[in-house]
C-alpha cells in the first residue's frame, strides 16, 4: 500500500506519467470494439424483459420446500401453458417461479400444474398477476427522466466548463449506457425496475467522475496561451495523471459494496432484485471509470487542438523545442555543456537588483551614523562593507 501511495504522489507531482492522450487512438479502438460487441449482443439476444414490463404471473412456494431449481425446472417443463418459466431459489429456501405474458385465466391453470408436479398444496403457492401496462408506464417515465437528465447535464457542463467538455461527457455517458445494456443482453439477466434504478444511478456516478477529471483539466490549462512549454494535449495528459489515483481509489471503494451485492447477495443468497440492481451498478461503474479516463479527456484534447489559439500554442511550443534542439546540437559540436549558461546569462536580474539595493542600504546606514555594532543586510564581501568596517576586518578585531 505504501508503494501505491508513493506512486500516486509521484503521478500527482508529474515525476512519472503515462501518455493516455497520446495513445488515444488505441482507447478509441478498444471502446468501439466493446460497443460493437454490446450492440451485436443486444441485436441477437435482445433484452429479457421481466414481468413488470411484459406482464405475467409470479408463483412463490413455501419456505424450505426442499426442491432444487433444476428438479423444479424439469418437473414443470411443459406445464406452463406454452410459456417459458424462470425459477429462482430465494434466501429462505422458497422457489420463485416466473411465467411471462400469460393471462389471469391461464395463470390459474399454471398454478394448479405447479401444485400437482411439485406436490405442494395449491393454497400454499402464492400467485401474483402483473399487467404489462405498469411496466410500460415505468419505461416511459424512465426514458423521459433519462432525456431530461442528459439535457441538464449538457447545459450544466457547457456553462461550468465549455461545450467541448459537455460533448465529451455526453459521449462518455452514452458509451457507459450502451455497454451496460449490452452486457444485460449477453448475460441474459432480466430487465426489471431495479435495472432501471441501477442505470439511472450509474449516470450520476459516471458524470461525477468525469467532472472531477475536467475540473483538474480546467485548472491545469487556465494560462495555456501565456506559455510555450506544453501543448494542450500534454497539459491534459499531465492533469489526467494527477487525478488518476484519486479516480481509481474512488471507483474501487464504490465497487466493493456493489460486488458484495452482486456476488454474495445475488449469487449466494439468491436475492433476485439485488442481481438486477448490482449488475447494472457493477458494469456501469467500471465503464464510467474507464470512459472518464480513456474517452472523455482524450476527446476534449482532440476538440481543443482544433482551435486556432491552441494551434498557435502548439506552433510556439514546437518552434521553441526546435530552437533548443539546434542550440544543444551546436553546443555538442563545440564540446560544451548545452545546459551551461552563456556569458551574461548566469546571474538572475532579480538577484542583482537585490544585491545592489542591499549595498546601497549599508552605505546609507553608515552615512547616517548607525552604530558600529549593527548588522547590515548587504553582502559581507561587498565594497561598501569593506570600506565601513574599518579595522574589523583584521583577525584581532581591534581598532588601531
Amino acid at each position: 500500500m505504501s508503494k501505491l501511495g508513493n506512486l500516486g504522489h509521484r503521478l500527482h507531482r508529474g515525476e512519472i506519467a503515462y501518455d493516455f492522450v497520446g495513445h488515444r487512438r488505441i482507447w478509441y479502438g478498444v471502446s468501439i470494439l466493446i460497443t460493437v460487441v454490446a450492440i451485436v449482443g443486444l441485436a441477437v439476444n435482445g433484452l429479457k424483459l421481466g414481468i413488470e414490463f411484459s406482464g405475467g404471473a409470479v408463483f412463490t412456494t413455501p419456505k424450505n420446500v426442499g426442491i432444487s431449481v433444476s428438479d423444479a425446472q424439469s418437473k414443470i417443463d411443459g406445464h406452463t401453458g406454452g410459456h417459458d418459466a424462470t425459477i429462482q431459489k430465494l434466501g429462505n429456501g422458497s422457489l420463485r417461479i416466473q411465467v411471462s405474458d400469460i393471462s389471469t385465466d391461464a395463470s390459474k391453470e399454471v398454478q394448479q400444474n405447479i401444485s400437482d408436479e411439485l406436490k405442494i398444496p395449491k393454497a400454499k403457492i402464492d400467485a401474483e398477476i402483473v399487467g404489462p401496462s405498469w411496466g410500460k408506464e415505468i419505461s416511459q417515465k424512465a426514458l423521459e427522466g433519462l432525456i431530461i437528465f442528459l439535457v441538464l447535464v449538457v447545459a450544466y457542463l457547457a456553462i461550468a466548463f465549455e461545450w467541448r467538455k459537455a460533448i465529451a461527457a455526453l459521449i462518455a455517458l452514452l458509451h457507459d449506457l450502451t455497454i451496460t445494456t449490452g452486457v444485460y443482453a449477453i448475460v441474459g439477466f432480466e430487465v426489471t425496475p431495479g435495472t432501471v434504478i441501477g442505470l439511472l444511478t450509474i449516470l450520476g456516478y459516471s458524470l461525477y467522475d468525469t467532472v472531477v477529471v475536467f475540473d483538474g483539466l480546467k485548472e491545469a490549462t487556465k494560462d495555456i496561451t501565456k506559455q510555450n512549454k506544453s501543448t494542450y494535449s500534454e497539459l491534459a495528459n499531465r492533469s489526467l495523471n494527477g487525478t488518476l489515483v484519486r479516480s481509481i481509489n474512488t471507483t474501487v471503494v464504490a465497487l466493493l459494496p456493489v460486488a458484495a451485492l452482486l456476488f454474495i447477495g445475488g449469487g449466494i443468497l439468491g436475492a433476485g432484485m439485488l442481481n438486477d440492481i448490482a449488475l447494472a451498478l457493477f458494469v456501469g461503474l467500471s465503464a464510467g471509470a474507464y470512459s472518464s479516463i480513456f474517452i472523455a479527456t482524450p476527446i476534449v484534447a482532440d476538440l481543443k487542438e482544433r482551435e486556432p489559439a491552441m494551434k498557435q500554442v502548439r506552433k510556439r511550443v514546437l518552434a521553441r523545442r526546435a530552437a533548443d534542439a539546434a542550440k544543444a546540437a551546436e553546443a555538442a559540436e563545440r564540446g560544451e555543456d548545452p545546459d551551461a549558461p552563456e556569458d551574461g546569462e548566469g546571474a538572475d536580474p532579480d538577484d542583482e537588483a537585490e544585491a545592489a539595493a542591499a549595498g546601497a542600504g549599508v552605505v546609507g546606514q553608515r552615512a547616517q551614523g548607525a552604530p558600529s555594532g549593527s548588522r547590515s543586510t548587504g553582502t559581507r564581501g561587498s565594497a561598501a562593507n569593506r570600506n565601513n568596517r574599518g579595522g574589523r576586518g583584521r583577525p584581532s578585531g581591534k581598532r588601531r
